[in-house]
C-alpha cells in the first residue's frame, strides 16, 4: 500500500496537517483515537467517510515518518 493514495498535505486544509484525503478528518486524530482504545469499526462508524485502507495509510504514514526521524544528541 502507498499511503500517499490516501493522505495529504495542503496549506488550505486544516493548516497543511496531514489528513485522509478528501476529508478534514487528520492522521492526528486517528491515531489519537487508536491510541485512547478505538477500533476500526468504532472509528468507521465515527466517521462515516474513513475506510479501513485509509486507516491503514494513516498507521503506514506514521510509521514511515518515525522510520525516517533524523534522532539529535545532546551533549
Amino acid at each position: 500500500m502507498d499511503y500517499r493514495d490516501y493522505i495529504e498535505s495542503n496549506i488550505n486544509i486544516m493548516l497543511g496537517k496531514p489528513v485522509i484525503k478528501g476529508t478534514r478528518i487528520s492522521v492526528a486524530l486517528v491515531l489519537q483515537r487508536l491510541s485512547e482504545g478505538a477500533t476500526i469499526p468504532d472509528l468507521l462508524n465515527a466517521y462515516p467517510t474513513l475506510t479501513p485502507a485509509a486507516i491503514n495509510a494513516v498507521l503506514a504514514y506514521a510509521s514511515d515518518v518515525i522510520n525516517n526521524e533524523s534522532i539529535i544528541a545532546v551533549a
